[in-house]
This record gives structure tokens, sequence and C-alpha cells, in this order.
């Protein structure tokens, strides 16, 4: 068997394997351009590509691709070939560093939002060298950004990217206040926490609701769920166990560091987890993982499905988003440190956090918004709507003395006044982790847990750079101004947590107490994606997003139209589907068992005489009366349909399937639940929940 530290990475063009390859000179310039985001000239380029193609070939490639993250939520790949006809009946093996560098792909079909007209077809991709490429079967993945004739951001990538060259100079102004003069980059960092649904291939195939939507649209609660809690951390069962083996092998050998994974809270449900890098190759990788776990899954005869609540009334799916800013040389930012220069260091860091959190809730909110997730917020496993920072009951009385001028009993008094005064070290992990806040913070970094199973992790860490930016961006200028350092940064430390405070909750975010608390406080409920999105085009959030030139006006609203888009398609694919099963298999099933029962009955009294027909009285009239009351509200739930999509206005529209069309198919679902109790399995179209959550051993 080969060795794991042979197999890892063994399929990336990686920095080791760049640095046995290049020459010094060609290596030197490539890692200025990954470091420092200089610009990397063509001889450089002629010289990488040269060798990635020989390199990639060895491994057994004869394509190669522009790999991308157009606005999707998936990924997007076009290949071309390697092979150069030579005009003498042969071919050589050519790679030339422009089809490196950048290419030209089919961009009609992609969203843009208004970007671009539908015939304008141009679309570009150009090279990141900051995210290794990679072999996968016969070709050479290069990851790219994806842009407009007008260089418009039509990806998920280029605005991570801006977005991280944005925080890089904020910070980088404070760590000189400091005194810091040696560090030449900050980098924020994230690590994806991934749970799925595993469901036996058979029965997924006789559920078009999951195969067209992602999720049961139908589906009486099963006798059991997950309310012993045997299935959380239990033993994971043999086919399960194959599937995780090869899926780790597979994400290893492309440099992808799956480091955890374990069963779930619900049954069918798991979790992997990768390793800490920087937020554009966490993204590249989460990814990869996304793909990869579904096409793994399908080779052991099962589903991987990623929807954010697949399954009524049982856990659903999120992705835990871990951020943090680290320096070039190692240094995590948002690590309390162990004297007090590192102390008041933190102490601003995580205030600019806290500061951005409280101003920017709506992009935070915005940036986990879709028709899945919003089925599992407030879903009594997943955080509200809210958003709110949880820090622990240590540092929260850290922040607090700071704001009085009080004392803090950390063993002994300590004044809290920073600079001069000795400040306490502050372990980490003194408190337990809340796992019902969105957003918490875990000793050296925050877990923001509001991010959908199936999202890009790209959009929650764009948020969170750009706005932690825009924090670190007003320290700096008043803190630049100051006459005295130390008191200035006390008196900003001191003013920012007075201000912002009604963001810190240590409190359970699950109950009800909460969203009254949360009003009070002045906190906002978006609890929908129609309720969010708005928010995204207002005149404050454009101008934060040009301040750091994250975003154009143009591409925020590209943005905008393309999240009520996709709430609309979503929601029309979810009810089109419905009507269709309640029509075709519902109905029929159940005027079917109607039938058999009134005959049964029939022949009990045939033969019997008068004996006890009450049971089959009874469920004749029920049936009919759910099989008629099921008839008009399908009825009903098409006329809804056909209102909303007649609506120009993409708002109005949203609006109208979120409160029309999705509260018919609640009313729906009731009925065709109770119906699937009533009749027989014989009869009943579709394999159970039961059957669903327990099919895989």
């Amino acid at each position: 068997m080969q060795k794991l530290t042979e197999m890892y990475g063994m399929m990336v063009f990686s920095d080791h394997v760049m640095k046995r390859r290049l020459p010094n000179n060609i290596y030197e310039a490539l890692q200025k351009t990954i470091q420092d985001g200089s610009k990397l000239n063509t001889e450089v380029a002629d010289a990488v590509a040269d060798v990635m193609k020989d390199w990639a070939v060895e491994l057994g490639a004869t394509h190669y691709t522009h790999w991308f993250q157009p606005m999707t939520g998936i990924t997007a790949e076009k290949h071309d070939s390697f092979i150069s006809p030579t005009g003498d009946g042969r071919a050589i093996m050519e790679f030339s560093s422009s089809a490196l560098v950048s290419g030209e792909a089919d961009a009609s079909s992609f969203p843009s939002g208004g970007l671009r007209a539908t015939f304008e077809a141009r679309g570009y991709t150009a090279w990141d060298p900051t995210s290794y490429a990679f072999v996968r079967g016969n070709t050479l993945y290069i990851p790219t950004a994806f842009c407009s004739y007008g260089g418009e951001a039509l990806d998920e990538k280029t605005p991570l990217l801006r977005s991280m060259q944005a925080i890089n100079a904020q910070a980088l102004r404070i760590l000189r206040l400091f005194g810091n003069t040696k560090v030449k980059t900050v980098k924020p960092m994230a690590g994806a926490e991934q749970e799925y649904f595993l469901i036996d291939k058979a029965m997924f195939e006789r559920r078009k609701d999951l195969m067209y939507t992602g999720r049961t649209l139908f589906g009486a609660k099963s006798p059991k769920g997950q309310e012993l809690d045997d299935q959380y951390y239990g033993a994971i069962k043999p086919r399960v166990s194959a599937y995780m083996k090869a899926l780790d092998e597979e994400l290893w050998k492309l440099g992808v560091p799956a480091k955890t994974e374990h069963n779930e809270s619900a049954p069918a449900q798991h979790e992997l987890a990768a390793v800490y890098t920087t937020t554009n190759l966490a993204t590249d990788h989460n990814q990869l993982i996304m793909e990869i776990m579904q096409s793994i899954a399908k080779d052991h005869g099962m589903i991987c499905t990623l929807h954010e609540k697949p399954f009524d009334g049982i856990n659903g799916s999120g992705k835990h988003n871990n951020w943090s800013l680290a320096t070039g040389d190692g240094q995590n930012l948002l690590d309390p440190g162990a004297t007090p220069h590192d102390n008041a260091q933190f102490l601003l860091f995580i205030t600019a956090v806290i500061k951005a959190v409280d101003e920017h809730q709506d992009l935070l909110r915005i940036s986990t918004a879709s028709a899945g997730n919003d089925c599992r917020l407030g879903s009594g496993e997943a955080p509200p709507a809210i958003i709110s920072v949880f820090v622990g009951d240590e540092l929260f009385a850290i922040l607090d003395a700071i704001e009085n001028d009080s004392h803090y009993d950390a063993g002994e008094k300590t004044e809290m006044k920073i600079g001069a005064t000795v400040l306490p070290s502050f372990p980490k992990d003194t408190t337990d982790r809340n796992r019902t806040s969105p957003f918490a913070f875990t000793g050296n970094k925050f877990e923001f847990r509001m991010v959908g199973a199936k999202m890009s992790i790209a959009k929650a860490n764009i948020m969170l750079n750009t706005t932690v930016a825009e924090s670190l961006r007003l320290f700096a200028d008043e803190l630049e101004k100051a006459d005295d350092f130390n008191t200035a940064l006390h008196q900003l430390i001191k003013r920012t947590i007075k201000e912002h405070k009604r963001i810190l909750f240590n409190g359970n975010s699950y109950g009800d107490e909460w969203v009254q608390e949360a009003e009070k406080r002045g906190l906002l409920n978006l609890k929908t994606t129609p309720d969010a999105l708005p928010y995204l085009i207002n005149d404050k959030n454009i101008e934060l997003f040009k301040q750091h030139k994250v975003f154009s006006k143009a591409e925020l609203q590209s943005r905008y139209e393309i999240g009520l888009e996709n709430y609309c398609k979503l929601c029309n694919i979810e009810a089109i589907t419905m009507y269709k099963l309640i029509r075709k298999n519902v109905l029929p099933a159940a005027t079917l068992h109607t039938g058999e029962i009134s005959n049964a009955a029939e022949h009990k009294r045939k033969f019997l005489g008068d004996v006890d027909c009450s049971y089959e009285r009874d469920t004749v009239v029920r049936l009919s009366e759910l099989t008629g009351d099921l008839h008009h509200k399908v009825e009903l739930l098409i006329h809804e349909l056909q209102k909303a999509e007649d609506k120009t206005d993409l708002l109005e529209k949203a609006n109208h399937y979120k409160d029309r069309v999705q509260e018919n198919m609640l009313l729906l679902r009731e009925l065709v639940d109770e119906m699937e109790l009533m009749v027989s399995r014989k009869n009943w179209p579709f394999p159970t929940y039961g059957d669903l959550l327990f099919s895989v051993r």
C-alpha cells in the first residue's frame, strides 16, 4: 500500500514540485508574484507553462482546463488537448504561456445579472497562481478567475482575491502602528467543516423530489430519527467507512488536507473537515471536496446530497467557516498571546471584528442566503437568521472591564488599561463553545456557522474580509493621527465596545427568548432570502465595496439580481415537482387504496354478514376528504405559481414565491404526509423517511 506521505499532494503542482523542477530564477520570480502580487512576465510564464505541461503529461494528462467558479455555486471547466498537429501527419504536445495565463470561455449561459447582454458570449479566464494547479483524471486543472469582456467579475474567486488584498492593506497599517515593520503580508485564513447526507442510490432514484430539488417535498416522520443521539460520533457503518476511505485518498492526492470525519447528529448525516489554510485555497479545496464527495458516493452505490434541509424534522446540513487573520511569518492575529503588547494588539483586532459584524449584519446574512438555507436557519438545529457574536464569559468580562475602566479579576485585581499598564494573559478556550451561536470566538479564530452546506464559502469570506478591512481602515485613520498612541488606543477600544456590545450574546441562540431580545437590541432578523438581498444594493454597502475595490456598483447589482433569480427558479422547480408528484403519484395511489379498502369492506359484509367495518369506513371517508382537499389545493398552487411567473419585478416575484407559493406547498405537504400514514406500503409510491435514512448500512 502506498504511504500516506507519498500519496499526499502527488497530483498537485505544488511549491515542492515547482522548487524541484523550475530554474531558481524562475521559481523566485513566481514566488514573488504569489507572495507580493507582482506582475508575472512572459519569460517566467513560458518557463512555468513548459514545466507544468511536462509534469502533467508524466501523470497521464492529455488535456488542460481553466477551472473557474461562476455565479452558479458550482465550478465550470472546458477541456483542451495538449496535442498540436505538425502538418506532416504527426502531432506534438504543446502548452504555451498564453494558454496557461488566460483563456476564453463561452459565457453566454452563465449568470451575469445584466453585466453583459445574452448575445455577448465572451468570458475570460485568468490564471490564479496563488492556488496550485492539479491533475485529475487525464486533465490538468488550472485554477482561474472569470471575468467579462469589460473586466467585471463573473465569478466568486475574483472578488475573494480583491477582498484579501483589501484586508491585507488595512491590517498592515495596524501592525505598523504597533511597530511591526517586518511583516509584509496579512492573509485571511479559513477552514470549512462540510456536512452531508448519504442515501442509497436505489432509494434516491425513486424520490423524484430529491432528484430534482435536492430535498424531500413530502415525508411523514420516521418512528426513529435522531432522538437517541446514537448517530452522533457513533461507530461508522462499513459501507460509509469504505466511502470515507476512498474520499480521503482522492482528496489527499489532490493536496486537499481532509483531516476529520465523523457521523453527525441526524441518521445518514456525516461531516468532513479540512485543515486551515488561506481563504483562497480553502475555497478551492471546499469546491473540490463537494464535487468529489458526490462522484465517489456513486461509486459506492450511494448519493451524497448537500442540500441544507433534505428532510423535514431532521437536522439539516451546514458548513462551519472558521476564519482568522495570519501574518506572512505565521502569527495568528486573533490569538490572545502571552504578553501585554500582543494582548493590546489582539484586543484591537477582535474589536474590529465585533464592529464589522455589528455594522454589517446584513452582509453576513446575505452571504448565507439561499432558498435551501432558508429552510434550515431557525429550525432548531441551526442559528436563526439573526447575527450575533459569542465571545465567552472571560473575554466578555475583559471587554466589559475595559468599557467601564474597572478592575478585571484574573486571580488578582488588574486595572484594565491598555498600553503601559499590564494586561493579564488571556488563555485560549477558557469557556465552553456555544454551538448555537452563528458567529462564535473559539479561542484563536471565529466560527461562522450560518453558511449552508451547498454554498461556496467564498461569499462568507468576501463579506468577512471586506467588513473587517473597513473597521481596520477606520481604526488606522484615527490612530495614525493620535499624539499619544496608547491613550488613543485605549479610548478607541473602549468606545468601540460600548457602541457595538449589542451584538455580543453568549446565551442560547436557538430560543424564542433570544428572538425577542434581539429585536429589543435593534438587531436585524432577515428570515428569508428576499428579506435579505435588497440590503446588498443600499448606498452604505455600495460605498463600502467601492472603497475597498471589491465590487463595483454594477457587480453588486448583478449579484442582487442573480440571487433573486436563483431563488425564484428554485422555488419554481420545487412547486412544479410537487404538482406533478401529487397529480401523477399521490392522488392515484390514494384513490387506488380507497378502492381496495371499499372492496374489502364489501367482501366482509358479503361473506361475514353484519360485521364491524368501521376501519374501512373511516379510512375511506378520511382519504376521500384528503384527496378532495388535495385536488383543490394543488390547483391553487398552480394558480399562485402562474401569478408569480407573471410578475416582472424580481423582488415582487421572489416575495410572491415566499408568501404565497411556499405557503401553499406547506399545506399540501401536511395533507400528503397524513395520506402516507393511511395508504398501504404496497400502494404508496415513494420510499419513506425510514427507508431513506436507514438504508445505508
